[in-house]
Formats: structure tokens, sequence, C-alpha cells
């Protein structure tokens, strides 16, 4: 007799699946296999399906109907993973926000996005938001009964599946629409090996690239030990403890994690992949991880707002860790210049891309979302990724900045990027950013920021010494830290007003 095909294998060779519909294949094919952990607090995946039917049963009691957004505020936790799966069953729109938001901001972020009910941590509580609040760690009261069924809910692949708020390094946060098609692409496409994968999360479920990793791993039927926030030693410990097997980290994490004294005495024999994404990792850290980590690293580069996505198997390509990689299979991507036009390999401009993995658009903001398009010749959408990069002969794509952060410099392009690669070469420097700054004689100026022992002015002639006459640094200035969101990325906005013309 032929072996009998599970109701989550069938799910997950079909076209398409809804992450809550796996999780109750999973409750009912491997119903003590453990789903989340997080600290004492352990769900097996049919407690896990069990929370979700009452958490969406909770919501269809409360008059939230299909396409209703769903607010969570909150570190990482059992109930957060609840709240957010138990929304999805529900037909709703999970809308996870950063706690690093300020309070303006987390209010904006709720009546964009419309949202009747909101789940924060105890912090959060007193916050004047525009919904009903509930405590993620007091939901036994408004849960519904332990036997409560919700009614089913059908979605479709293009109905939305939750809405990712942008990191805010430019400005307002906006809403990114995510659709179940996108979320079902990475599950569908998650590496082998994921139905008995360990991941470690370290890095915030508010975040699309945690969800990346997160989503698959319960799609698939592993487990999910999530840190309730990041902490290098304790990231070893907790590695250590559970055996994990996957791990999604920022470089500012790797960094933080090897640059402990005591690394190498802890036992990562376990690992098999390791990724990197959400800020630019230099070829150097790459390098000393492939080195003293074992297991697979990967860089991906991508946008929470879909479009192209690289792939970069660092062990395998040992001589192109400069480069961020070559697209994924199926993935468009090109380069263009200011007019929209083309330009080869070799040639610098901006990054688009396009792919079966994209966002809908921007919630409530159809004339931003608009803009947030290229079209090639036959009238196809590619998203803009705001990157400068080109590609090489071999068909890797090396980044050089972002778009917005380019100086022009007396009409010369220049790149902060490279400037910052020549500063963080100082045995005194441990880590630094460059700005461009107002200047009457060239337009804009490169002016930097750094952290550590260094004397400004001894620093500013090694760095110029080394740099090309149009890079030049107008000047430096000392800070205790270099100002970075939840997943690393430098907060350049936070900087510029510290220098004036």
């Amino acid at each position: 007799m032929g072996q009998t095909t599970s109701a989550a294998e069938v799910l997950l060779g079909s076209d398409f699946a809804n992450v809550a519909d796996l999780i109750r294949a999973h409750g009912r094919e491997r119903p003590d296999k453990p789903a989340i952990v997080c600290g004492d607090e352990r769900l097996s995946y049919a407690a896990l399906d069990r929370g979700v039917d009452r958490v969406a049963a909770a919501l269809q009691r409360d008059g939230l109907g299909a396409g209703t957004a769903v607010v969570i505020l909150g570190s990482n936790s059992v109930a957060f993973g609840l709240i957010f799966l138990g929304a999805l069953r529900a037909g709703c729109v999970p809308a996870p926000l950063a706690t690093s938001a300020t309070p303006d901001q987390l209010a904006a972020m709720v009546r964009d996005c419309a949202a009747p009910i909101a789940f924060v941590d105890a912090e959060f509580a007193t916050l004047p938001l525009p919904a009903r609040t509930l405590r993620l760690d007091a939901l036994d009261a408004w849960l519904a009964p332990k036997d409560a069924q919700p009614l089913p809910v059908p979605v479709g692949p293009e109905h939305p599946f939750n809405i990712i708020y942008s990191s805010g390094t430019t400005g307002t946060p906006k809403g990114i629409v995510q659709p179940h098609a996108m979320r079902w692409f990475h599950i569908a496409r998650a590496p082998a090996g994921f139905d008995s994968a360990v991941t470690l999360v370290a890095t915030p479920l508010y975040s699309n690239t945690t969800l990346v990793s997160f989503l698959p791993t319960l799609g698939w039927g592993g487990t999910v030990v999530l840190m309730p926030r990041f902490d290098a030693r304790e990231f070893l410990v907790q590695a250590e403890r559970h055996r994990a097997t996957v791990a999604m980290l920022v470089p500012v994490q790797y960094q933080r994690i090897l640059a402990l004294p005591d690394f190498d005495r802890f036992d990562l024999s376990s690992f098999r992949l390791k990724t990197c994404s959400s800020a630019p990792c230099p070829a150097t850290l790459k390098a000393d991880i492939l080195a003293r980590w074992p297991g697979l690293l990967v860089e991906y580069y991508g946008m929470s707002e879909g479009g192209g996505t690289t792939i970069l198997v660092c062990n395998a390509h040992p001589a192109k860790l400069h480069t961020v990689g070559t697209p994924l299979p199926g993935h468009d991507i090109r380069i263009i210049d200011d007019e929209g036009r083309e330009l080869p390999p070799g040639d610098i401009g901006e990054v688009v891309g396009r792919s079966a993995a994209m966002m809908t658009g921007y919630h409530g903001r159809e004339e931003v979302g608009a803009a947030a398009f290229w079209h090639d010749a036959e009238g196809r959408p590619f998203i803009r990724h705001g990157d400068l990069g080109r590609f090489d002969e071999d068909g890797f794509l090396t980044l050089v900045d972002r778009k917005k952060d380019l100086i022009i410099s007396g009409g010369f392009n220049v790149f902060p990027s490279d400037l910052e690669a020549v500063l963080v070469q100082h045995p005194q420097v441990e880590d630094c950013a460059v700005i461009g700054v107002p200047s009457e004689r060239w337009g804009e100026t490169p002016a930097g920021f750094f952290v550590g022992a260094a004397d400004p002015d001894e620093l500013l002639a090694w760095c110029n010494a080394r740099l090309g006459k149009t890079q030049r640094l107008s000047r430096l200035h000392p800070i205790a830290d270099i100002p970075r969101n939840a997943l690393g990325k430098i907060l350049k906005r936070a900087l510029r007003g510290h220098f004036t013309a």
C-alpha cells in the first residue's frame, strides 16, 4: 500500500493555501509537536490551533468582518503570534506596529489602517489610540470559550494578508498592503527542511523580515523560538539550548554576536541556515560569519513592498561577498537611469524589480503607490527599490547606496557608502555614517559621524588622504551612537539636524 498523503502536504503542494489552514492541518497531524516557544511558555500545534480558533471567534463575536485591520503593538510573545494568526483565520488583516514609533506615529498608523481594536503590551495600554485597546498579557477574559469555532472565511490570493508599516527612515511610515499571494510565495518557496526547522527569531514580529522566516516555519510545521528582545549573549544561550537550525539576523546583530569574547565557546553545530537581510552587510562581516559559524549563510536583498529579490549563497560564492547575489528564479530586476531608461551591466542606476511577490499598494495612498512603480516597454509594473546599484558581468548585483542619500557635490556624484567604507577601516572607528549637508560653494558637501576614540581632526586628515578629490569629507563629528531602527538601518534623517551650512 502507498503512503497516505497528509492534509498539510496536500495544501503545501497546491497553487495557494492560507497559513491559518496549514496551522489547522498541523494541529491535527502533529498535535504534540512544539509550534511556538517563548521563554517558559510553549504551545504545541494542537494548542496553537485551538488558541487561533478562540481569537478568531472572539474577533467575529466583536463584529470584526473580513478585511478589517487588527493592530498588534508589543514585543515578541506567544500572545502576539496568537493574535496575528487568529486575525488571519477570521479573515481580518493583522497590522503589527513598531514599538519604537512615537505615540503620535502610533496613533496616526492606527487611524490610517482604521483598526477598531488594538492588542498592546502593558507599557502602551495608556496611550490614547483611536481604537479599543486590550492588553496582550491579559487576554483570557476576552478570548472566546475553549471549544469555540469561528465561522469559516474564504480568502483568495488577492485578499490583503497584512499591513506592514515602513520603517519611517524617510518620514511618516506608509502602510504596505501585502496580499495572501505574496505571503504564500514566501511559504511555498521556503528552502527544503523547514518542516523540521527550529527557527530562532530575534527580530521583531512587526517586521516583514521576521515574518519571512516566522510564517514559513509554521507553514511547514517547524518550531519557532521567540526572543522578546534581542541580546547577543542570550541569543547564543537560546541557540545552544534549543539546538536552533535556522536564524534570520540583520548585520548589526551578527556584529554584536561575533564580538562577544566567548562566542567560540558556544556549540552552534546545529545550524543549517543563517540568513541576513534588511541592511547592507559588509563583505568582511560575511567572511567572518563563514569562518566562525557553522551552516549556510544566505543573504537576501529585497523590499517589504516586494518586487525583485536577490540571493547570495555566501558559502558558494566567496569571491562575490561584496555583492547581494543574483535574482531569484522568477524575479526580474533591472537598472534604470533618471529618465527611466534601462542601463547595461556595469552602469550605476536605480534598482527596479518585479515578481510574484508584490504589494498591492500603500494603504489609503494611491498617489504614493503609483509613484512607487516603473513600467517597462510592455507596460509591466516594476517596484522602485530606491537603491542605486549595478550588475557585474556575471549577473551579480552590487548595491552602491540609497538613491535619496546620493550627494551631488560640485556636480559630482558622491556615494556615502564609499566614504563610510574608508572611515570604518580606521582602527579607532567602531561605527560611522556619512550624509550630505548644504554648502554655498559646492551645493552639497559630505559630512560624517563616527563612534570611537579617534581625534576628529586627525581622522578627517587620515580619511581624506584616502579619498578622491571630489569625495573628501568637509567635517567629522564624534557621536555616542549611530541612530538605527530595530533592523539596523541607519536613520540618516535623524543626523541631518546636527549640521548646518
